[in-house]
């Protein structure tokens, strides 16, 4: 198990607790790195024992929880986390796309769920509903912490908009989530792949171009007759760092 710590203030006062419990190591630790990003803390179980063990001690505000586990299924793991964490937030992962396994799954005591494979924008969304509704989300200073800024370039994440020299910038949600990564990692090299396991399906099996056209398009909003912000680091990825 493994527990990166970053502080997001939660509705306790201490940062936002999540717990993700999955026996796929490349999942768990793409989602890891995705939820990090948050400002949340994360721990990891790969089996439902462990995840049951490391609750107790952990107290996750949430759980992200795969159905098919190797030791046993995640309604049994469910029940046994509401014996002790009565309100905590259960978001399912499931490879079942049944109707009969979701309806069984939100009886067991599920708060939602996602099919894999599924859009790492999609059950970030789905987490953070979960959270504002549990009222695990921070009140006093929200405001602030939502900002993210970038020399010029501003970034409100609480009502998705952007602006730029104080002009605003129109985004879809896919060019949404690109800059946000962006914006959180400024001067830092990210690669093509990072980026695709960040904003896109952990499993996506599109090629790096998807990259290269969405950075084109964050290009051609953002710069405007300004300096270029988004820079190509040849061989290795991109860059966001304040224009001169």
């Amino acid at each position: 198990m493994r527990a990166p710590t970053h502080p997001h203030s939660g509705g306790d006062g201490g940062p936002v607790r999540v717990l993700v419990v999955d026996d796929e190591p490349d999942l768990t630790e793409i989602l890891s790195g995705v939820l990090s990003g948050e400002g949340w803390r994360v721990l990891t179980a790969a089996d439902g024992a462990s995840a049951v063990t490391a609750a107790r001690v952990f107290r996750p505000h949430a759980v992200v929880l795969d159905r098919m586990l190797p030791d046993m299924d995640g309604l049994r793991v469910l029940r046994q986390l509401r014996g002790d964490l009565e309100h905590v937030c259960v978001l399912f992962l499931t490879a079942r796309d049944g109707v009969e396994d979701r309806i069984a799954g939100i009886t067991a005591g599920g708060d939602d769920y996602v099919t894999k494979p599924f859009s790492l924008e999609e059950l970030l969304a789905r987490l953070r509903g979960l959270l504002r509704r549990a009222g695990v989300a921070r009140e006093a200073g929200a405001a602030d912490t939502d900002r993210l800024v970038v020399g010029d370039l501003v970034m409100d994440e609480g009502a998705r908009e952007v602006t730029r020299g104080g002009d605003p910038v129109e985004l879809t949600r896919t060019e949404f989530e690109l800059l946000r990564l962006l914006m959180r990692n400024p001067r830092r090299v990210l690669s093509k792949a990072q980026i695709l396991d960040h904003v896109w399906s952990y499993d996506f099996g599109g090629r790096a171009h998807v990259v290269e056209l969405y950075i084109s398009y964050l290009r051609k909003k953002l710069d405007m007759g300004r300096s270029t912000m988004i820079h190509t680091v040849r061989g290795v990825g991109y860059i966001l760092k304040p224009g001169p």
